[in-house]
C-alpha cells in the first residue's frame, strides 16, 4: 500500500468507519476526533501534540510512514475487536493528559 493509500484508508476509519460502528454499538468513543486522538496518540507513543506540531493541520499528515502504518494497523483492530479495546486505549491516551478514564 502507498503512503497515499495508507493515508486515504486511516482517514476513512477515523472520519467515517469508526464513528459509525461506535454510534451502532454504543461504544465509550463516538466522535471523530477522539479516534484521531487516541489513534495519534498511540502512534507516537504519547500526547500527540508533544511530538507533532499542533499548528500544522492535519496532525495525522505528520506522522513518518511507520507511525501512519500503526495508526491504521490499530484503527483496524478496533474496528475489529470494538469496545473493550477502545476503552483500554482510550483510557490510556486519557493517562497521557492526566485525565480519568471515561466511565
Amino acid at each position: 500500500m502507498t503512503r497515499d493509500e495508507l493515508y486515504a484508508r486511516y482517514r476513512q476509519l477515523v472520519d467515517d468507519e469508526l464513528p459509525r460502528r461506535a454510534r451502532a454499538g454504543r461504544w465509550v468513543v463516538t466522535a471523530d476526533h477522539c479516534f484521531g486522538r487516541i489513534l495519534l496518540d498511540h502512534a507516537v507513543g504519547g500526547r500527540w501534540y508533544d511530538v507533532l506540531d499542533r499548528r500544522r493541520s492535519p496532525a495525522s499528515g505528520q506522522l513518518d510512514d511507520d507511525q501512519l502504518a500503526a495508526a491504521v494497523a490499530l484503527a483496524e483492530r478496533v474496528l475489529a475487536e470494538g469496545d473493550p479495546l477502545l476503552r483500554e486505549l482510550d483510557a490510556q491516551s486519557l493517562a497521557w493528559r492526566g485525565k480519568r478514564p471515561k466511565g
